[in-house]
């Protein structure tokens, strides 16, 4: 019998140093040595202090600032552990909503959010600036819903509609090799970069 489990432990042991230990440890070496910002967690820095991620959306409440598109995460209420809270960009509990588009719930939250931003200006509202991620942090917005607060942060701001457009079009990411997916702007470093320029 000993003679039958002798190869099963041992292959399982093999298996386990192999694929547990050796092959994580090394995947993570060589992405920390060709990849370091990216393995790091590709987070942004200014003036020596971790600021954000750009993987990872942040909350912009102040009119000031280009805002980012809903999100749905929750964490635990603090009153009633058995029920949760809203709580924005919770990378601890990336979650979509779940509500499907027969749920009342969210139609009645997209209609105030559509409301609220035609009160801004009356235009066509991009569907990214009322609408979640599946993962509830996405950190990016469309160009088009980043030219629609210009105007609003223009005012806030006290400065001119076309060089926060030339800020958003030095910003605006292309399609990946110019066919996959859609020019986006990271929210972030655009309201980093806009408080450069306000700085200056």
């Amino acid at each position: 019998m000993l003679r039958h489990l002798r190869p099963a432990i041992v292959l399982t042991l093999a298996f386990t140093v192999l694929c547990g230990l050796a092959y994580p440890l090394g995947i993570t070496g060589l992405a920390q040595a060709l990849f370091p910002a990216q393995a790091g967690g590709s987070l942004i820095v200014k003036n020596g202090v971790v600021v954000g991620s750009a993987l990872i959306g942040q909350s912009f409440a102040g009119p000031g600032y280009f805002h980012g598109r809903p999100s749905a995460t929750t964490d635990t209420d603090p009153a009633d552990a058995s029920k949760t809270v809203p709580a924005p960009y919770n990378a601890a509990n990336s979650s979509g909503s779940n509500l499907g588009p027969t749920s009342q719930a969210l139609i009645d939250r997209v209609k105030a959010d559509v409301a609220t931003l035609r009160a801004e200006q009356f235009a066509p509202v991009p569907a990214d600036l009322v609408t979640s991620s599946a993962s509830g942090l996405d950190p990016d917005i469309s160009p088009a819903a980043a030219e629609f607060q210009v105007a609003r942060v223009a005012r806030a701001r006290h400065s001119s509609e076309d060089r926060l457009r030339a800020l958003i079009a030095a910003h605006t990411r292309d399609r990946l090799a110019g066919v996959i997916g859609e020019p986006t702007v990271n929210v972030l470093q655009l309201n980093l970069a806009l408080d450069e320029l306000s700085a200056k």
